[in-house]
């Protein structure tokens, strides 16, 4: 069986068809991140399992359910450029 796709399709590998590779490296980079910084601040298991779900699942959750689309870094890097350079930005 053969698949015909068109010039103009933007094929984009992904993990597990949904996650853009550079969000999970992202994704992955923070949760060490936070798990680090958890284990050496807290000594109560509770405590560091709320800490790290509190700061890691709403990044979690928005690489997962996407901006229309648009992958999480890019428009990370969007807002933060934005937030120095908004008359540049806006008037472009």
């Amino acid at each position: 069986m053969k698949f015909i796709f068109p010039q103009n399709y933007n094929f984009k590998n992904k993990l597990f068809g949904f996650i853009d590779y550079s969000t999970v490296f992202v994704d992955i980079i923070w949760c060490c991140f936070i798990f680090f910084f958890i284990n050496i601040i807290f000594s109560s298991l509770n405590i560091k399992i709320f800490c790290f779900i509190i700061l890691c699942f709403p990044i979690i959750l928005l690489s997962i359910s996407g901006l229309n689309g648009e992958n999480f870094v890019y428009v990370f890097c969007y807002m933060i450029r934005f937030s120095f350079k908004q008359k540049i930005i806006f008037f472009k």
